[in-house]
């Protein structure tokens, strides 16, 4: 009835079941298919029985199998985050909206792009991210070197990319208030700095002069940050500011509001306490350390620091960062919506490679690899591709074949994800998430003979052979009526060819407003004239009340006496006659999203209807 819309929660249990589903289906076929990989390399193990050869190559600098392993451990972790009930429907409105918000407009745009496009399929979204994440850090983890490990890195730099953009609003760098304490530039900023260093090649690799770049990139990012924080009228040094908490306090209490153990919350709300009674004092301390670890780093970067300067400036650094996780960021991933452990972890890995990168490339080490077997004859079969791949699979370190394994991970995510998003129209789940599942029914559906808006007589049998969409919509309504219009308007373009054989039919649904002027004039408001197969029926009070009576359809006028409250139904009627399924089609929310998902959710059943007749009569 209008005005008693739904709704559509986070924590719908229908998106949250689906969403389960999805995940389980797709942990089932990850599974599968490591079996199906492991069986087939043991099996080419062998079969061609390869010997075992050594062949010198660079050890991997400790640098960067810290970041390759540490990022690997991140994205993992991230993508087990996803895994929360409430991602699938509540990413787009409870972080990325929300997060864009103090951004300029044209940022908003384009975070709400990518939150509508997630809001038409989010049960694929969701998944995907999860596998991508996942299968991005078992690649970095499992490929050590080569072009494999490369690609990795590029992988974590593209994917990363795509984060900072959509799901951090460029990491709030646009937005005013911007600082280091709250996470600026973003995680994935840093997640698309590692990617990049683990995709150089091995000639980087050798000398100083990375870990140089790393430590004066840092250093001079540190002081940046110290510079904003120290800026005055950013309200940064006020603990409270005209009776309210300044921007630092603020941050911390809503933190403390996160539902999350007792004892993190504690902590946080105690902090906030204490920053609101000595914010000035807070912000001092913040601005001389963040210069203080900046002048470290570039100092270090000259490589002529002393050791204990060093050492410092990472204490000071580690013991910063870890206060700030705790205290201000409040560990980032609480309240079932967090998406990762948020910039501090991140950003310290970054930093750490770039002090162990000051150390002397490794010297040349030792590595077991499989040797290829003998060579094949002339005219052997072995020279076809096909062999050529079989032997190369069967010589693959264990490593590369979990490193081929996670790229599968990878694909499972994106695939369905990209078909899903090439699709313009909204999955059904959301419709069914708002109003639950059409009901099956199998009888004859109740004869009526009314008036169509062209003032034809129309009844029940004259629109035998035609499958019929059938609800009931007051003419002068102007909440859910126009909605369920438009929504019977895009189920026929969503139908497109199938429409010649389905009727929209709407029956007036108000006893004081129901001429065919108010029924012309409702077409044309709603852009339904140019619909060939949309027929909207009225008659007299006695035929109507009989129609709304057959139907079980309530209608009662409103307090006003203007429009009316009815039920939002609409019942599926087979080309015999019979009454096929009964959709709730309670608009919900009523936004793009909503609107197509029932669209497609009436284009769907209308066409079950139809491929249960053609088998039939098959």
């Amino acid at each position: 009835m209008p005005g008693m819309n739904s709704g559509l929660t986070d924590n719908n249990p229908t998106l949250v079941a689906a969403f389960r589903a999805a995940l389980l289906h797709q942990g089932l076929i990850v599974l599968l298919i490591f079996a199906v990989l492991s069986i087939a390399w043991v099996s080419a193990r062998e079969w061609l029985r390869p010997v075992r050869a050594d062949r010198p190559a660079i050890g991997e600098p400790g640098w960067r199998q810290l970041l390759r392993i540490g990022f690997g451990v991140l994205w993992i972790i991230d993508g087990l985050l996803q895994a929360q009930p409430d991602m699938a429907g509540g990413l787009p409105s409870q972080v990325m909206q929300p997060g864009a918000q103090s951004s300029p407009g044209w940022v908003q745009h384009i975070v709400n792009w990518a939150g509508s496009a997630w809001s038409y399929h989010p049960i694929q979204a969701g998944a995907a991210v999860v596998w991508i994440q996942v299968g991005i850090g078992a690649w970095l983890i499992a490929a050590p070197r080569g072009t494999l490990s490369r690609l990795a890195g590029l992988a974590s730099v593209a994917w990363g990319l795509l984060v900072w953009v959509f799901g951090e609003a460029f990491g709030g760098i646009f937005a005013p208030g911007l600082t280091w304490l709250f996470g600026a530039p973003g995680a994935a900023a840093f997640y698309c700095a590692a990617g990049a260093l683990i995709a150089l090649p091995e000639r980087a690799w050798a000398g100083p002069r990375l870990g140089r770049t790393i430590l004066s990139a840092g250093g001079a990012f540190f002081i940046g940050m110290a510079l904003l924080q120290a800026w005055p009228g950013r309200g940064f040094w006020q603990g409270t500011l005209h009776g309210q908490p300044g921007t630092l306090t603020g941050m911390v209490h809503d933190m403390a509001t996160t539902p999350q153990p007792a004892l993190f919350a504690g902590w946080v709300a105690g902090f906030a306490s204490f920053t609101a009674a000595h914010g000035f004092a807070v912000n001092l301390f913040a601005v001389i350390a963040l210069a203080a670890i900046g002048t470290g780093l570039v100092a270090a970067a000259t490589g002529r620091a002393p050791r204990w300067l060093n050492l410092a400036t990472v204490a000071a650094m580690i013991a910063l960062g870890l206060a700030d996780w705790v205290l201000i960021e409040d560990f980032g991933f609480f309240g079932g919506l967090g998406t990762d452990p948020n910039s501090m972890i991140p950003l310290l890995l970054v930093v750490l490679a770039g002090f162990l990168a000051l150390a002397p490339a490794a010297e040349v080490a030792v590595e077991t690899s499989p040797a290829p077997g003998p060579a094949a004859g002339p005219g052997s079969s072995w020279r076809a591709a096909p062999a050529r791949l079989f032997r190369a699979f069967g010589a693959a370190s264990t490593r590369a074949v979990l490193a081929v394994w996670a790229v599968a991970i990878i694909i499972l995510g994106a695939a369905p994800m990209a078909l899903a998003q090439a699709n313009p129209n909204a999955d059904p789940i959301i419709a069914q998430a708002i109003d639950g599942d059409s009901a099956a029914l199998n009888y004859a559906a109740p004869g009526f003979t009314l008036t169509d808006q062209d003032g034809r007589r129309v009844s029940l049998a004259s629109l035998r052979g035609k499958v019929i969409l059938l609800t009931f919509l007051d003419p002068v309504c102007t909440s859910d009526c126009p909605l369920i219009a438009q929504e019977f308007r895009q189920a026929d373009q969503v139908l497109a060819a199938r429409s010649h054989n389905v009727e929209l039919v709407a029956i007036a649904a108000n006893p004081l407003y129901h001429s065919l002027a108010y029924t012309r004039a409702f077409d044309a408001q709603e852009r339904l004239t140019t619909v060939p197969n949309w027929l909207f029926l009225t008659g007299s009070l006695p035929q109507l009340q009989q129609a709304w009576k057959n139907y079980a359809v309530a209608a009662q006028i409103l307090p006003g006496g203007g429009m009316i409250a009815h039920s939002d139904v609409a019942y599926v009627i087979d080309s015999h006659g019979r009454t096929r399924e009964e959709l709730d089609i309670d608009p919900g929310p009523g936004t793009a999203t909503s609107q197509s998902s029932f669209a497609v959710e009436l284009s769907q059943a209308a066409e079950r209807v139809i491929r249960s007749a053609e088998s039939t009569s098959s």
